[in-house]
């Protein structure tokens, strides 16, 4: 079933649909969540708050055939409402992904704390979630050709990076 799908028997209370939904995304929402707070437990707060949201408010969905956009824009606007209500600056020291390789989140960790916000939100989308640059200009309120142009200067930023630990 696609997300479409999904959304659709959501929106007449079938929890089947959303448990189903929540295994299949859940991955996704947290690590775009994390992109933005860049802490563990705020992005987990973000993704249960996203979950809500979408349970209670599948019936306002559209079917224009992007619902993971959708999902990711209520998304975005939990994390920066999340960011405005803790009124503190976030550290990056705390993003954490969901890799099995210590040497891999170490390795993640450094080379995304030195992208910009922006940047590394075009990353994850892109990279982690698979996402067109369409869709991330849509999510993200950006330009194509500024999401573009984004995403190359951060993939050069991250090769000089491995450049300099080899």
């Amino acid at each position: 079933m696609n997300l479409d799908g999904y959304l659709e028997r959501i929106s007449f209370n079938d929890t089947e649909a959303f448990n189903e939904l929540y295994n299949l995304i859940n991955t996704n929402v947290y690590s775009f969540a994390l992109s933005i707070l860049k802490n563990h437990d705020d992005a987990l707060d973000v993704t249960q708050e996203t979950f809500i949201s979408i349970y209670h408010n599948a019936y306002r969905y559209q079917n224009q055939g992007k619902p993971m956009a959708w999902i990711l824009t209520i998304t975005k606007n939990l994390a920066y409402m999340k960011i405005r209500s803790n009124k503190k600056e976030v550290d990056i020291t705390n993003i954490e992904f969901k890799t099995t390789d210590n040497y891999d989140k170490i390795l993640i960790n450094y080379l995304l704390e030195n992208l910009n916000d922006l940047e590394r939100q075009i990353i994850v989308l892109h990279s982690l979630n698979g996402f067109k640059f369409h869709e991330i200009a849509g999510i993200l309120d950006l330009k194509l050709t500024t999401t573009l142009s984004k995403y190359h200067r951060a993939i050069k930023k991250l090769k000089e990076l491995m450049k300099e630990e080899k």
